[in-house]
């Protein structure tokens, strides 16, 4: 449950501007998540999430760029096999398949590693397209990701 309410956080604050841990929490009751402030205080904890400033010029939930989910494998590939159904390539192109509404999520985490062989992401309800800057490269991805749901 907390790694699949971990990416449900992660497409929230993705989407939404969340400045409170009570706007988070009613944004996963929402969702259908019954969690309590404490859940969410150390939901924001575990993800390593920090205030940013939007464009706004308000302060909201963002995700840092030193966020240690992405330096540590073990929560990387869980986030990772919760919210990922199958991973494909195309050329340089790798295509994953996530459950519904987890797609920006993943992508975002994705963005946040800063991958030089990743030339760039885009993705939809459950869908995220990553372009590689070879075919080798998109493979390897490929086999990665699909090592994590088997």
């Amino acid at each position: 449950m907390k790694p699949t309410r971990h990416v449900k956080i992660l497409e929230i604050i993705e989407n939404r501007t969340i400045s409170t841990q009570q706007e988070l929490r009613n944004a996963l009751l929402a969702e259908g998540y019954d969690v309590t402030q404490a859940t969410v205080s150390r939901d924001i904890n575990d993800l390593k999430l920090i205030k940013v400033r939007t464009p706004s010029g308000k302060y909201a939930y963002g995700i840092s760029s030193r966020d240690e989910t992405l330096g540590n494998p073990e929560k990387f590939s869980k986030l990772f096999s919760e919210a990922m159904i199958k991973a494909d390539a195309a050329q340089n192109i790798v295509v994953i398949k996530t459950y519904p509404g987890m797609a920006n999520a993943l992508c975002s985490l994705i963005d946040a590693m800063r991958n030089p062989d990743i030339v760039g992401t885009i993705a939809g309800d459950d869908t995220i397209f990553v372009v590689l800057r070879t075919n080798e490269r998109a493979q390897l991805l490929k086999q990665e990701l699909q090592g994590l749901i088997e």
